[in-house]
């Protein structure tokens, strides 16, 4: 049974998740911590941290290490194939179709619907952190996080992997 639940954890979000992988991480993250309780949130951002800090797409990387900590090797095999298998399948099936109508101005209209709803997806996921860090370190701790890694990334262009390793580095020496 844990098999079936952790290939349908990782299976819905992907099918339904349009966007790739930034936008399946709160789908993901509501199968994995809200429905079957495999962890808490907090557990849960360390490894979208981690999985953001390592080279290659985040989704597979964090289904990976969920399938393993939740049913072994055996479990990552199957949560890697349910994050994969759907766009590969539906890739290889409609290769031909997507092709003929790239330029179809009714697929560009509807990716302007579902981008704002995968920004909005983004947004609620980073509250819900923020809200996570307030609680744990409290709100002066927080808002001096978000401010240095704001200034880190946007303006003084450093890579977001370091970044989150010294996010982690601080935050292991203050918990």
């Amino acid at each position: 049974m844990t098999y079936i639940e952790l290939f349908l954890a990782f299976f819905v979000p992907n099918i339904i998740g349009y966007g790739g992988g930034p936008a399946t991480i709160p789908l993901i993250e509501h199968e994995v911590v809200e429905k079957y309780g495999w962890m808490t949130k907090s557990e849960f951002s360390e490894v979208l941290a981690l999985g953001n800090a390592l080279p290659g797409p985040i989704a597979t990387k964090m289904a990976a290490y969920i399938g393993f900590e939740v049913a072994g090797v055996f479990g990552s095999f199957i949560a890697l194939f349910a994050t994969v298998g759907p766009s590969v399948i539906l890739m290889l099936a409609l290769l031909k179709v997507l092709h003929m109508y790239r330029n179809s101005p009714r697929v560009k209209r509807l990716s302007s619907f579902v981008l704002p709803a995968i920004a909005v997806l983004m947004g609620a996921l980073t509250i819900d952190f923020f809200v996570e860090s307030e609680r744990n370190i409290g709100i002066w701790l927080t808002a001096v996080f978000a401010v240095v890694s704001y200034i880190l990334l946007e303006k003084v262009k450093l890579h977001p992997a370091f970044v989150i390793v010294g996010g982690l580095a601080i935050g292991a020496l203050l918990l």
